[in-house]
């Protein structure tokens, strides 16, 4: 393939003519005018020829695909008779390809969309493929299925299209997607969209493009001017409680809760549903079926939260999704700017929420920065912050709108007989009886002090910063010197069971069974609430003074240590 030629997005003006068919079916959905990534794609420059698209998640990037085809799928003006497929679209998952397959069905209402994805009746899709069709969008893995079942004629196909591209490659679906342009006609189009161009992609792209538009509408001098980033420091146990505030202060209509594992899932969720938020959860172990019906939920407003893994959420697309938080840290800034990109999303603005806990917080602002983000750093808001916020919303609440008819008689009559203050405290109590309670948390801890030298100034070594002076409380821990304690790592198990910093940790001390630590008293009482109850692969920590310490199993985080005796280096003569 020849070297990819560049193409600059153009502003956003009213639509232009595409065809009759696609203009009424936009004017019908209220599409007044382009987005950037469909303003470059129906440029004369794009007409006919494969193009290799970077667009952020949101930009519209169906519709655009959609549209770029149009031209090649009826040269005539008319779609013609179903038959073999003549367009192909794949994306990397069963929620977003059945996404696409929506978005073309009311694009190119008089053409048929066949979807072919994972989860469903193979049966039932052979059937569809059988019977004629127009345009098939499915799964990498599905479709190379039908492939090889002979269920999948593409001879005549005209258009090829690989949405959300970097994503397949990263879900380990290269080897199909070459499977499957294999089995495409060599004079097709190829329309490859992604939200990065890895070096991958350029490789995929050179091997099944031609003379590919590079087409980019991302600015990545800037972040994502309509998603809001903040980033809530809590103490390590207090991870559920703050989740609950977060929740419960924006009041978002839409959120999504990521997590790292399906097990965080799992908990998160149930600990959701049992306060009260209509919640469901999102995993890769779960059914078609039953992602489906999650997704409705989230969809028409039955559920407002969503609790998922990074693969269950790829590719979602939900409208009236305001709220995005980070449960565990995401591992790096791909990761961040990926699931903080399931809000604001075609105009409207969103929140992107990082829980952070005090031991991770310097590994948290590596990935912001790494992002190229600014986050606003604060504590988790606690009971008094959202009862304050719940009175302002209660004010302006649309239910109190004046009444008219027999609702306004029924209204005078109730002022009538009663007191209007306790009228309106019975209508408070009603509106905080359908809100789940805010948690109780800790306060942050004061922060470090910024230094005004440089620590390098006066010799080439930075001098360790001072631990916080005041009061301690003397712990114990159930390992000591008979387990090889050290506390190069008994330092960091404390900050990370006990949800503290190192600076609010003071001496440590070894003995033969156990070993003795301090905790500044400001924070000994949270800390002694996260400790009481560890699991059993943790070691045991008390007080010290209360009672003798616990005989408890416990391996070492590095294992036991083998020693293999070495050879010297010279044999001595």
């Amino acid at each position: 393939m020849a070297l990819l030629a560049q193409s600059a997005y153009v502003p956003r003006m009213p639509f232009p003519p595409v065809h009759p068919l696609l203009d009424a079916a936009l004017v019908t959905r209220g599409y007044a005018e382009p987005t950037e990534v469909q303003s470059a794609v129906l440029q004369p420059e794009a007409e006919g020829r494969d193009l290799l698209v970077s667009a952020r998640t949101g930009s519209g990037k169906t519709v655009a695909f959609g549209l770029a085809a149009a031209s090649t799928l009826m040269p005539d003006g008319v779609m013609p008779a179903p038959g073999a497929p003549i367009a192909l679209a794949i994306a990397p998952t069963r929620e977003l390809a059945l996404q696409v397959q929506a978005e073309l069905a009311w694009l190119y209402r008089d053409a048929r969309v066949a979807a072919c994805v994972g989860g469903m009746d193979i049966r039932r899709e052979a059937r569809a493929l059988f019977s004629g069709c127009h345009i098939v969008v499915g799964t990498p893995g599905r479709l190379g299925d039908h492939l090889r079942r002979g269920n999948l004629n593409l001879s005549a196909l005209k258009v090829v299209v690989l949405d959300e591209a970097d994503e397949m490659l990263d879900l380990g679906f290269q080897e199909e997607l070459e499977f499957i342009l294999q089995a495409t006609p060599a004079e097709r189009r190829t329309l490859l969209f992604s939200a990065t161009i890895p070096h991958d992609i350029v490789s995929l792209a050179r091997k099944y493009q031609r003379n590919a538009l590079r087409i980019d509408t991302i600015d990545r001098t800037q972040p994502h001017g309509d998603i809001e980033y903040r980033a809530i420091t809590v103490a390590g146990h207090e991870t559920e409680a703050a989740l609950v505030n977060i929740l419960r202060w924006y009041e978002a209509p839409g959120a999504l809760v990521f997590c790292a594992t399906r097990e965080t899932t799992r908990r998160l969720h149930l600990a959701l549903v049992q306060r009260g938020f209509a919640a469901v959860m999102l995993s890769g172990e779960l059914s078609q079926h039953e992602r489906t019906t999650a997704l409705d939920a989230l969809r028409s407003g039955r559920a407002r939260v969503g609790v998922c893994t990074d693969v269950a959420a790829r590719g979602l697309d939900l409208p009236e999704l305001d709220l995005v938080v980070h449960a565990e840290l995401p591992t790096n800034p791909e990761t961040l700017l990926h699931r903080s990109g399931r809000t604001g999303r075609a105009g409207r603005k969103g929140v992107s929420v990082l829980i952070v806990p005090y031991s991770k917080r310097r590994r948290a602002e590596q990935v912001v920065n790494a992002a190229r983000v600014r986050a606003t750093w604060s504590g988790a808001p606690n009971a008094d912050d959202i009862n304050g916020r719940d009175r302002e919303r209660l004010l302006t609440d649309p239910m109190l709108e004046a009444p008219d008819g027999a609702e306004r008689a029924d209204a005078e009559a109730l002022l009538t007989a009663h007191d209007p203050v306790a009228i309106a405290a019975a209508l408070l109590r009603l509106y905080r009886r359908q809100l789940p309670p805010p948690e109780l948390v800790s306060q942050p801890p004061p922060p470090a002090p910024v230094r005004t030298e440089s620590p390098r100034a006066e010799s080439p070594r930075a001098p360790r910063p001072p631990r916080e002076q005041g009061d301690f409380v003397q712990f114990r821990i159930s390992v000591g010197r008979n387990d090889k304690a050290d506390p190069k790592w008994i330092l960091p198990l404390i900050c990370r069971v006990g949800g503290i910093t190192k600076r609010d940790v003071g001496g440590i001390r070894i003995f033969d069974t156990d070993s003795r630590f301090e905790v500044r008293r400001e924070v000994s009482d949270a800390f002694a609430e996260a400790t009481a109850n560890l699991p059993a692969k943790e070691p045991r920590i008390t007080q010290a003074g209360q009672g003798p310490m616990p005989v408890r199993q416990f391996r070492r985080p590095d294992g036991p240590r083998t020693y293999t005796k070495r050879s010297p280096r010279h044999t001595p003569r």
